[in-house]
């Protein structure tokens, strides 16, 4: 990661007013449950974006980055002809002004260690990062708790990704040494503890290297089935089908690929009130087989993972991981795995050796450690 302030001074031959971090996040369980108003669990990256930025003297916003060649400006005239990485900027200015923000016009350099297209959320630690920068500059009277929607709304309508409101919420609302359980139809969190090195424990990411992509289709026709579920059942979302509801529900759907996304939704549910649970008792070695039925259900009933994160899963495990699955979005991206803090570099070497005798491309893996969110550094 290029330092931002430096990159500031380079493309503006001038210093920042200051920089504003906020992390990538990993999902510790709870896929594809939060636009179905359910129950998440992420934490924090140590891996951030980071924005160094000024106030600018002339109208409009000029952005670059250390993934760009070319900076971007744009002004409230063309604010809706951004495309490309910008767009997450310009959607972030859009957003703040529809909800009727005077967002002051900003010069804006940023840095990034978050992997991109590896589903540990870089689009939403972009939007995070600038958002946070352009509110602090603008002195403006969004509360951090407000924040999330409004990052989201940027991804959703502006970038047209229908992501739910997760990504935004770990990497706003996170604190170091917790994950962050979030109720995603009130929005209420809870911090709970997850101090895995106390435990022996460590996390273990490993980066399939089989990108994914969230505006294509089959995230939004994952979407679509759940909702239109949902109104077959006559329940508001999929979250207020409880397992003991499980089975009377499914014989009300005709589709037999409607009842897994359904099986699905509504189990992982539960599997997230359970690892909570858990970690509430300090009992964090107890969520593995949680970690690794949602992989399964990932796999047969939501139909989200790729050959990659499922080998990766599967020799984690023989490699002797507690638990282990895919996390984000699906169709790519990074599998957590579960282990004793001594064993991350047997658990890598397992995973390799798997990619290597099915051909895939080398995984990258790395420990992860629940960091802060969103925050001004200086």
């Amino acid at each position: 990661m290029t330092d931002a302030s430096a990159a500031f001074a380079a493309a503006f031959a001038s210093e920042p007013t200051g920089r504003w971090a906020a992390p990538g996040r990993v999902n510790l369980i709870g896929e594809h449950t939060d636009y179905n108003d359910g129950f998440v669990l992420p934490f924090a990256l140590q891996e951030r974006v980071v924005a160094a930025a000024a106030p600018s003297p002339v109208p409009g916003w000029t952005v670059c980055s250390d993934f760009a060649p070319q900076p971007v400006t744009f002004t409230s005239t063309d604010l809706g002809a951004v495309e490309g990485w910008a767009a997450y900027v310009a959607g972030v200015v859009w957003a703040l002004r529809d909800a009727g923000f005077e967002v002051p016009p900003a010069r804006i350099a940023i840095s990034s260690d978050v992997p991109v297209g590896a589903g540990v959320s870089s689009s939403a630690a972009l939007e995070s990062a600038v958002l946070t920068a352009l509110v602090d500059l603008g002195g403006l009277d969004l509360p951090v708790a407000a924040r999330p929607a409004l990052a989201q709304r940027a991804e959703n309508v502006y970038v047209g990704a229908p992501t739910g409101i997760m990504d935004q919420s770990a990497s706003i609302r996170c604190e170091q040494g917790s994950a962050l359980f979030l109720d995603c139809r009130s929005l209420a969190v809870e911090q709970i503890p997850f101090d895995l090195a106390a435990a022996g424990l460590a996390i273990l990411i490993v980066n399939s290297n089989a990108p994914h992509r969230h505006v294509d289709g089959e995230y939004g026709a994952r979407r679509r089935s759940c909702e239109e579920a949902a109104r077959i059942l006559g329940v508001p979302a999929l979250r207020d089908v409880s397992p003991d509801e499980l089975d009377e529900a499914l014989t009300k759907l005709d589709d037999e690929v409607m009842r897994r996304r359904v099986r699905h939704v509504v189990t992982e549910n539960q599997r997230v009130l359970d690892t909570v649970e858990l970690l509430r008792a300090g009992r964090i070695r107890e969520i593995g087989p949680l970690m690794t039925a949602s992989h399964a259900s990932m796999r047969d009933d939501f139909e989200i993972t790729v050959p990659e994160v499922d080998v990766a899963v599967r020799a984690a495990l023989a490699a002797g991981a507690y638990g282990a699955r895919m996390t984000g979005g699906g169709f790519g991206g990074c599998v957590l795995a579960l282990i004793d803090a001594d064993r991350a570099q047997a658990t890598t070497a397992a995973v390799e050796r798997a990619y290597a005798e099915h051909g895939f491309t080398a995984p990258a893996t790395w420990s992860a450690t629940p960091g802060p969110g969103a925050t001004r550094l200086a």
